[in-house]
């Protein structure tokens, strides 16, 4: 049983390098402000654990690097860093547990972040995007009233299409396939 949780225990490890090796290149190509180098997710193995249990538990920590000095993030960043390290975090998750994945949706994911941060994710997505192009079933689903952001991905070459949801004259649903070059024109 030892050599079983030792294997475990190095494929946990194997895999949270992964992660955070992923989640420092979108970091660094994502995020423009000067006081995080980048993030990463550290986890601290549970020793409390008595000898009838013998599951190891691990705590997770999101940490915020610069230089040689690492610090929690938890209280000491603002709502934009907050939302796109969960972004980048759930977006390196997906990237190293889904292999394949056929969808990745995103809710509002630009959400308290600032102009230069939106246009790097914006950036980011369609760096993701270009990789998963060749893959057949991959969609990028993403859900936003920002439609600046929405003109930013149409203006690479992989983006060229949304869908509208709108209510009609008698309060219906309504969903209208737009391309993104008519957001100027669009009359709401």
């Amino acid at each position: 049983m030892a050599s079983f949780s030792r294997a475990i225990m190095k494929f946990h490890s194997m895999k949270m390098e992964e992660i955070n090796k992923i989640i420092r290149d979108l970091w660094r190509s994502t995020y423009r402000g000067q006081d995080i180098e980048y993030i990463e997710i550290r986890s601290d193995a549970d020793e409390n654990v008595s000898a009838s249990d013998k599951r190891r538990n691990y705590n997770y920590r999101v940490v915020m690097l610069k230089g040689d000095t690492a610090l929690d993030m938890r209280g000491r960043c603002s709502a934009g860093q907050k939302v796109l390290a969960s972004l980048i975090i759930r977006l390196a998750l997906a990237e190293t547990f889904c292999l394949n994945c056929g969808i990745l949706a995103l809710d509002e994911p630009t959400t308290n972040l600032d102009r230069e941060n939106i246009e790097s994710l914006a950036h980011a997505l369609v760096e993701i995007i270009k990789s998963r192009s060749q893959q057949r079933n991959f969609q990028l689903l993403i859900i936003t009233h920002d439609e600046d952001f929405v003109e930013l991905l149409g203006r690479s070459e992989y983006v060229e299409k949304f869908y509208r949801i709108k209510k009609n004259i008698d309060q219906c649903s309504e969903i209208v396939k737009c391309n993104v070059s008519s957001l100027g024109s669009y009359v709401h």
